[in-house]
């Protein structure tokens, strides 16, 4: 099992920055990549920033150039480096963690809300 716990968000003008934090404990060795997902009201949950075992990143053309993620191996914590945030960046940010059997791991959220 993997527990991930997101921290970080809250509310920002547009324009500003946030950096999300996620830390993973648990059966860690097993996790081959780790993510985030962005879920708006009335929207489906979809991916915003993912970073395999190797370092290989890949992002939604939503957030290229604005948003990085990172991590610290050390610390067994991925990051998500939000600027020049917009209104449309606005929802609950999820952790995600998938192992080598393609199981998901879920964190339980932080809201983002980026005013106008």
């Amino acid at each position: 099992q993997v527990q991930l716990v997101e921290s970080g968000g809250g509310l920002v003008q547009a324009g500003g920055s946030l950096r999300l934090s996620c830390a993973a404990s648990g059966d860690i060795i097993c996790i081959s990549a780790m993510g985030w997902f962005r879920q708006a009201p009335g929207k489906q949950r979809g991916l915003v920033a993912d970073m395999t075992y190797a370092g290989t990143t890949n992002y939604a053309d939503s957030v290229k150039g604005r948003f990085t993620i990172s991590r610290d191996n050390a610390k067994n914590t991925v990051f998500l480096q939000m600027n020049s945030l917009k209104p449309e960046d606005t929802g609950v940010y999820y952790c995600n963690g998938v192992d080598r059997s393609l199981h998901n791991y879920w964190g339980q959220g932080t809201q983002v809300t980026v005013s106008s």
